[in-house]
């Protein structure tokens, strides 16, 4: 398992880092008033972690190949046990989040009939997977079994933000590009 993104606290941080944080903590501290710094951090570091497409398709099935649909990192998932199992559940739980808050117009183009994930909902997959692994104690438990629950409870409110992080930095986009016109 590779490290988080911010386990190095001596560590540099780039610029991609610091937009996330920061853009992270003006929207879910200030305009949603979620005051829970540690579920801010993490939202925004699994932002970071998804920049990198290897990390959204990390859950490997037995063949080798990537799972690329929730539908097959459950099947993984339902063939682990232990830490291996909390992994995946937390891969699924950040997985439907990222999608569902970042990019929820994609979720709505899956066709049943080309992928069994169009059958899924985002939502109550991720929530069950983050409380799956929320109940599984071990290793450096890191992410908190605590941290995990309160994803799995706030799920909608995590999307919610996101889709504002997302709008936000689309805004900014637009305004940078009237600067230089």
């Amino acid at each position: 398992m590779k490290p988080e993104p911010n386990e190095n606290p001596s560590k540099e941080s780039s610029t991609i880092e610091r937009f996330l944080a920061g853009i992270s903590e003006c929207i879910f501290l200030s305009k949603l008033g979620v005051a829970d710094i540690q579920l801010v951090d993490y939202l925004s570091d699994m932002m970071l972690r998804f920049v990198r497409v290897e990390s959204l398709h990390r859950v490997r099935r037995a063949n080798g190949k990537p799972a690329t649909e929730v539908f097959e990192m459950v099947a993984e998932a339902d063939r682990r046990i232990g830490l291996a199992r909390r992994e995946v559940h937390r891969h699924i739980g950040d997985f439907t989040l990222f999608w569902s808050g970042m990019y929820p117009e994609s979720l709505r183009r899956i066709n049943p009939n080309e992928s069994a994930d169009g059958f899924l909902n985002y939502c109550r997959q991720g929530k069950r997977a983050y409380a799956i692994a929320a109940e599984i104690e071990g290793g450096d438990d890191r992410p908190s079994c605590d941290l995990l629950y309160r994803l799995s409870e706030q799920f909608e409110l995590c999307a919610y933000g996101l889709r504002e992080v997302r709008r936000e930095w689309e805004e900014g986009d637009q305004g940078s590009d009237l600067l230089l016109s």
